[in-house]
């Protein structure tokens, strides 16, 4: 597949590069940037095993892993990560993490559209999710004006700063997505 760049009004995705690291650990290794995450902030080497695996994922045949770094349009520095992974029944997963001086912007629910463009239109798939953790009500209110669904909560989903955590869903299918202008 070639490599994956899509713009938006204001952000694109495009595939990770070795340079991202930094970038990456600004997001990842911060403990507030992780909060809601599933997973406690990583080290240097753990990302850097991330940025490698991007890399690995984006020549795969076939490909079901997108792992993408989000960058505001016409510019090329790391303010996100954004991961699309593809499941039987032509559905993915998707998730995203933004740097913490970019919460806020209206950028979160921009990318979710990015991700849904790729999945729709570029590999054609009929459905998308995504889960986040109960207390994150930012994200919720993220995805669903982006145009997802809440579906309901995965008990004891995720084991993450010693102890487990829910995690509530959400979805679009194909027909519902309305692209937003630029995409």
């Amino acid at each position: 597949m070639t490599p994956v760049h899509l713009a938006g009004p204001r952000l694109a995705l495009r595939e990770v590069e070795p340079e991202d690291t930094d970038a990456l650990l600004s997001i990842y290794g911060d403990p507030e940037a992780t909060r809601h995450l599933s997973f406690e902030p990583r080290t240097l080497d753990q990302v850097q095993a991330i940025t490698d695996r991007s890399i690995a994922f984006a020549k795969d045949t076939p490909r079901t892993e997108y792992c993408l770094a989000i960058t505001r349009r016409g510019e090329h520095q790391l303010i996100g990560y954004a991961r699309l992974a593809t499941e039987p029944q032509q559905a993915a997963t998707i998730g995203f993490a933004l740097h913490p001086t970019e919460w806020g912007k209206g950028l979160g629910t921009e990318t979710v559209h990015l991700l849904c463009a790729l999945g729709f239109n570029v590999l054609g798939l009929h459905r998308l999710w995504a889960a986040r953790s109960p207390l994150n009500e930012a994200s919720a209110r993220t995805l669903l004006r982006a145009g997802m669904t809440e579906d309901g909560r995965i008990r004891d989903h995720v084991f993450v700063r010693g102890s487990w955590r829910d995690s509530i869903t959400y979805s679009i299918l194909e027909h519902e997505w309305s692209p937003i202008d630029g995409l």
